[in-house]
């Protein structure tokens, strides 16, 4: 289990100086919050920074955007102190994508994300990286998923090639993919059973790490990626009780999230008690839009759900909240979380080589202390045959980039993307599909490896494969074959062959 760490003992202070450090460290205060005209500029040099993201939620999925069932009073209360964004977008429209879409600032596939369960690429630059060269200790808790493995979220072994600490975080308990209730975790490798809802686990875990290293005198950099609301849904019988109307799968789903918003309120507690909540940039967005088939729909009225690249796939919640510098209010810009990584850059000045390049994100930076009027930069998606385009208030999508057949929507006239306008748009519509076209060609460079030193892909990418098919965890499947969330992939994984001993 954890052990405590205690944070190192005070200097002894002579009585003079004794005298002098209140004022001292008042004045420091007041020199760390002032603001110039830019509102940024005079701020805290080195801001701590925690990245928080829902797995599966929907951008219709909050109290503040009006659920008729769902209360989310933390998020909410987020929403109100922070920079509420109305059109934030995943990376992709499914999960490891957007993973490695916050890591690296780019598209996934220049990264070799694929899809779900592809491995993120060793010659990538991720923001744990940077941020730990700059000074910061750094720690991830909850689901990974870009090591290549898929099924259900099982503890990341310490042999793993591709684990968080080899994407720059000091410090992890993590998960290889989805998790719920009383999960297995791995602790830097070491495997640890854990009981209670995922959500609060993972944060419960970021909190002791907030708590080691806040005396530390290093800037703090945290991600928690939650496990909740992507299925199977098992959620905490008093938390799901509210939605006992609702089907199963539905009242479990919500029920998730219920624990997953009480969780949230843990962590923004915590940052207050430890008394670095003014200094901390604190990040929330959901990993991809809201699924199907769950009672009310999850995607506020917007077309399509998750793996689709209307606006229903890939628009969702987000906020930012940084009360020493961020003005609360509703933003109607675009931003997306490629745009992470370039924000946080900008903040610390960092030099241009920790990122790859090229870089599909923006950096937010004057966003935080007002409005931009236009976003300077399309964010562009590619999904498989899907991609699309928005370019501020127009969006282009394909559904198939090898046939060429587009559309194009004014998204702030129509979100729910009912009305085509490629044909009443034509000076619109031929700019972005020369503008997707030509960054789909930059894309097929980067996916070749052209964007590394070495001009190629080193290692090989990895084929996706199911964690319980791979030799590494065959020793552990006597003892995990019973447990409710491995237990009918295993029976699965298994079937074929009691079948075939039966006909011989």
């Amino acid at each position: 289990m954890s052990r405590t760490v205690l944070p190192p003992s005070p200097p002894t202070l002579s009585p003079t100086r004794r005298r002098l450090a209140p004022l001292a460290f008042a004045l420091f205060a007041a020199v760390l919050t002032l603001r110039t005209t830019d509102g940024l500029s005079a701020s805290p040099a080195r801001p701590n920074i925690v990245l928080v993201m829902a797995d599966d939620m929907g951008w219709g999925e909050t109290g503040y955007r009006g659920h008729p069932l769902l209360k989310t009073p933390h998020l909410d209360a987020m929403a109100v102190g922070g920079l509420r964004f109305e059109r934030f977008y995943a990376g992709a429209p499914v999960c490891s994508p957007t993973r490695a879409s916050v890591l690296t600032g780019r598209a996934n596939d220049r990264s070799g994300v694929l899809s779900h369960g592809y491995a993120l690429r060793l010659q990538e630059k991720t923001i744990a990286q940077a941020l730990r060269s700059a000074g910061y200790v750094t720690g991830h808790f909850g689901k990974w998923h870009l090591n290549g493995l898929r099924g259900p979220g099982a503890p990341v072994l310490a042999t793993d090639e591709r684990h968080p600490g080899r994407f720059g975080f000091d410090e992890w308990v993590s998960v290889t993919n989805f998790f719920d209730l009383d999960p297995l975790m791995s602790r830097a490798g070491q495997i640890e059973e854990f009981t209670g809802d995922s959500s609060e686990i993972a944060v419960a875990e970021a909190v002791k790490f907030l708590e080691k290293h806040q005396a530390g005198g290093q800037p703090m950099f945290a991600v928690i990626w939650y496990g909740t609301p992507h299925s199977p849904f098992k959620a905490l019988p008093d938390d799901k009780a509210p939605f006992s109307q609702l089907d199963e799968n539905s009242a479990n789903h919500y029920g998730e999230l219920v624990a997953m918003d009480r969780s949230l309120g843990t962590l923004r507690q915590a940052l207050r008690r430890l008394g670095i909540a003014d200094n901390t940039l604190l990040v929330f967005c959901s990993d991809n839009g809201g699924l199907p088939r769950i009672t009310p729909e999850t995607v506020g009225g917007l077309r399509g759900n998750k793996g689709s690249v209307y606006e229903g796939g890939l628009r969702v919640p987000g906020i930012i909240e940084w009360p020493a510098i961020v003005k609360p209010r509703i933003t109607h810009f675009p931003a997306c979380t490629m745009d992470l990584f370039p924000t946080v850059a900008d903040i610390l000045g960092l030099p241009n080589d920790v990122l790859v390049r090229p870089v599909d994100g923006i950096s937010l930076k004057p966003l935080l202390s007002g409005e931009i009027r236009e976003r300077r930069q399309p964010i562009p998606f590619r999904f498989g045959s899907k991609a699309a385009l928005v370019d501020h208030r127009y969006k282009l999508v394909t559904d198939n980039l090898e046939r060429g057949e587009f559309q194009l929507y004014d998204l702030e006239s129509d979100p729910q993307e009912t009305n085509d306008l490629s044909a009443a748009q034509p000076d619109v519509f031929a700019r972005l599909k020369q503008q997707l076209l030509a960054w789909n060609e930059t894309v097929e460079a980067s996916v070749a490896g052209r964007d590394y030193p070495k001009g190629r892909v080193t290692p090989p990418d990895p084929e996706p494969q199911s964690w319980y098919d791979t030799p590494a965890y065959q020793p552990y499947l006597p003892a995990w074959k019973t447990r409710w969330e491995f237990k009918p992939y295993l029976e699965r994984r298994d079937k074929p062959k009691k079948t075939a001993k039966a006909k011989r």
